[in-house]
């Protein structure tokens, strides 16, 4: 379990990192950047790892709460690392969205319940499958 955490920790934070670099090089291309915003660049790769590399593989495939807890743990704390994320990457941004995150957060639930209900019932099909196959 913590071998396949740390892997998915630090493949997100690779992917973020070429990401959010990418996004920097699209928005800021005729300006210069301070040296030290290189390390919002690696905070937000760093939450982005945490979130979705680390935070979402365990509390979907290890813990075993139950779904309503899943899917309101995750839609906060997906909120929080974006906002968040967003704050490092421009706090102008930030300010800017700030009045919406009680609507960021309930569509977060909304989206990660639909989500949840698709994945559920492509999990219970495919070992519907593999149980019929044993059968055979």
């Amino acid at each position: 379990m913590i071998a396949n955490l740390k892997n998915s920790f630090f493949q997100v934070f690779t992917l973020t990192s070429l990401w959010v670099t990418l996004l920097i090089t699209l928005f800021f291309k005729d300006q210069t950047i301070q040296m030290g915003y290189l390390w919002n660049l690696a905070g937000i790769a760093f939450i982005a790892a945490v979130v979705f590399g680390v935070m979402y593989d365990a509390l979907w495939n290890y813990f075993t709460l139950k779904p309503i807890w899943n899917i309101v743990i995750s839609s906060t704390i997906n909120i929080l690392g974006g906002t968040a994320g967003v704050w490092l990457f421009s706090e102008e941004m930030f300010h800017f969205i700030a009045p919406w995150f009680p609507g960021m957060w309930l569509l977060s639930i909304v989206l990660h319940t639909i989500a949840f209900y698709f994945y559920a019932r492509m999990d219970s099909r495919k070992k519907v499958e593999e149980l019929n196959k044993i059968l055979k």
